[in-house]
């Protein structure tokens, strides 16, 4: 309800346009009165100031705008595309950068562990330890950790926590990317190359340190929703930038892009920094949406120019962004576009016949060659046509195969 009565920055235009045009048609009824009567013919005069009135009402005018977005607003929300008002519909057809967040958008986001590597350590204890770090933690990868120490029937201990830097048994034990490990010191020059072996096979490897000493590595892998690769299909072939924005690492994130069909990745991107990422290509001059679903994603979202929430994601993120797709399908970022490229055509149309009706209708009214009455008839036969062809929205196929 909200969606269908805000105003697209278009419908401003219209009103706009409507004020100064309603003064004109004053005063071309005025003029067309006085001039009638000025030959004499009183009566004619009246019937041609009636006329000019009644045929030049902005009704059609007035009602292009909001008539196509109801619809399309609609037309989205049968579709499970959830738009929050007419601006974003409208800013929709626009875009030509699409940001995708990786985790739980185009993936699942139901990873699951596929690989243990102990180095000075036992699988059983490298794996204890790592759930112990991500015990609490309602990261998809960290809630996979857990769920395979839960299935390994091993005895995970509460953790005092910060993150992934816990303190246990005297010893600080660290459990992350490279970055994590490079700022406390740990070095890793030793399993650079079994971590490259995992992420070349797209999987998201994970270092395990107690103290300076790396325990081993924990890879899981999060498989690609079987909508992405259709969905960046639809887009690249509409003209659409597509990038693919993740935290993971560089060789993971390649790998699942390189399946996805998206050759631009932004890849160990902190939560923080996405918005960074976002105002970097508007400042390109690019009209850019944020994909996402997670807490991590909503400023990036709200810094967009159009935040699309996934409908599984958290409620920060669907609150945050300006459309919402229900049914967690990526391929409604496409069917988004092209309803709201639709939706426009549907408004512009409106607007054209509404205002060459207006155009040929008012001299003809002015020279006394049409009767007020028919001039009703036509008028309301204007907005009934608006209100029509907006309407043919509703049949419109934006399911993308």
């Amino acid at each position: 309800e909200e969606a269908q009565a805000s105003s697209a920055p278009i419908q401003r235009i219209a009103d706009k346009v409507s004020g100064y045009f309603v003064v004109f048609v004053v005063t071309v009824a005025f003029l067309s009165f006085f001039g009638w009567w000025a030959t004499g013919n009183f009566p004619q005069g009246l019937l041609a100031f009636i006329a000019v009135l009644i045929i030049a009402c902005p009704c059609a005018l007035g009602i292009a705008t909001p008539a196509a977005l109801m619809v399309g607003v609609g037309k989205g929300a049968e579709a499970g595309i959830l738009i929050r008002g007419g601006e974003y519909l409208e800013r929709a057809q626009k875009l030509t950068t699409i940001v995708f967040d990786k985790t739980g958008t185009l993936t699942r986001g139901e990873p699951s562990v596929t690989d243990i590597v102990p180095f000075d350590s036992s699988t059983e204890t490298v794996l204890m330890y790592a759930a112990m770090a991500e015990k609490g933690s309602e990261h998809p990868l960290g809630e996979a950790v857990v769920r395979a120490a839960a299935m390994d029937k091993a005895v995970v201990p509460d953790g005092p926590g910060y993150g992934v830097k816990v303190a246990f048994r005297g010893d600080t034990v660290f459990f992350g990317n490279r970055r994590l490990m490079e700022a406390n010191g740990v070095d890793i020059a030793g399993v650079e190359d079994s971590m490259k072996a995992l992420e070349e096979q797209g999987k998201t490897a994970m270092l395990l340190a107690r103290g300076a000493t790396v325990m081993g590595i924990v890879a899981v892998a999060d498989t690609l929703k079987e909508s992405s690769i259709a969905a960046v299909s639809a887009l690249k072939r509409e003209g659409v930038e597509v990038i693919m924005l993740t935290g993971d690492n560089e060789r993971t994130a390649r790998s699942v892009a390189g399946q996805a069909g998206i050759d631009k990745v932004i890849a160990n991107v902190l939560p923080g920094e996405k918005v960074g990422v976002v105002k970097r290509l508007q400042s390109e001059g690019k009209v850019v949406a944020m994909v996402g679903d997670g807490i991590n994603d909503a400023p990036a979202l709200a810094q967009a120019d159009i935040g699309i929430a996934i409908g599984s994601g958290s409620d920060v993120a669907k609150e945050t962004g300006g459309i919402i797709l229900v049914k967690d399908d990526v391929r409604d970022v496409f069917a988004g576009i092209k309803l709201s490229r639709a939706t426009m055509r549907k408004i512009k149309q409106n607007l054209f016949w509404a205002f060459i009706y207006n155009s040929i209708g008012i001299p003809i009214a002015a020279l006394g060659f049409l009767n007020p009455i028919i001039a009703a008839a036509a008028m309301a036969l204007s907005s009934l046509s608006v209100v029509a062809n907006s309407a043919t929205l509703k049949a419109l196929k934006i399911e993308v195969s």
